[in-house]
């Protein structure tokens, strides 16, 4: 008769803590139905950038190699989605805390990473909602994909992969500041603050040449240029390291991001007071 460790009968199977994950990112879902706010919250940004500045100044700004100017914000516009997401997360996370249910979470018999996944992967699913929402709305104002249905199917794996990198960013910021309207105002500032130092409304040449090299690499730069690159959106000629290898700063931050956000968001949860 085989003896079992204690350790071996707390350790939970592949199977349950797929169950688990599954469970409570279907708790996020659910709370989306009664608080849907938080997918408005999500797609406002983007169809802003997509409406109103892509419609109204579509003929005043001047567009990389003569292009379309909502077709060169289409990609940007999408890129927004993962940095409006954000805030709402962080709030939720936060929202989590400060009301107890991440205590009860803790004193069940599950795994710990479980609910950090589970709900990173519920606001996923609200993101890409969010997505097809702006996709909807671009095409409608003129944003269009040039190329095949590989560089379509890989501009959005990209769009995807940055939208699940800013939800382990929104995660971490809920668990260290815990504070709803300090989370809000931090979340506006990054999303505009990144979105402004960068390529998303205009090209980097008609920066100041001070501001160049910090929009040049910007991380939010690189996303869109790359989309841009696939999608066959004309981009800037000239540039540095980031603007002639966008693919290859993506990939660096994204991973960095990552594992970063997700390590240092695991560790904050286990030792959560």
């Amino acid at each position: 008769m085989s003896v079992i460790s204690a350790a071996e009968r707390r350790r939970p199977a592949v199977g349950d803590a797929l169950v688990e994950v599954l469970a409570l990112a279907g708790r996020r879902l659910t709370h989306l139905r009664n608080v849907p706010g938080r997918l408005l919250a999500i797609t406002l940004n983007p169809l802003i950038t997509m409406l109103a500045i892509g419609y109204v100044f579509k003929d005043a700004v001047i567009v990389p190699g003569g292009g379309s100017y909502p077709e060169f914000l289409f990609p940007a516009a999408l890129m927004q989605v993962g940095l409006a997401g954000i805030a709402p997360t962080a709030i939720a996370v936060a929202t989590d805390l400060n009301g107890g249910l991440t205590d009860r979470f803790r004193s069940l018999p599950i795994t710990r990473p479980a609910v950090l996944i589970g709900h990173s992967l519920g606001d996923l699913v609200v993101g890409l909602i969010a997505l097809v929402i702006t996709v909807a709305s671009g095409l409608l104002v003129g944003g269009r994909v040039h190329g095949d249905v590989f560089s379509l199917l890989g501009g959005f794996a990209l769009l995807v992969v940055f939208l699940y990198a800013m939800i382990w960013v929104g995660i971490l910021l809920g668990l260290s500041l815990r504070n709803p309207e300090a989370i809000d105002g931090i979340g506006a500032v990054a999303s505009l603050g990144l979105s402004f130092l960068s390529n998303a409304f205009m090209s980097i040449e008609l920066l100041p040449v001070w501001l160049r090299p910090v929009a040049e690499w910007n991380p939010v730069s690189s996303v869109t240029t790359a989309v841009r690159r696939l999608w066959g959106t004309p981009v800037e000629a000239t540039g540095g390291f980031p603007t002639q290898h966008p693919g290859v700063v993506v990939a660096i931050t994204l991973i960095v991001t990552l594992v970063v956000a997700g390590s240092l968001s695991f560790r904050k949860y286990r030792t959560i007071k």
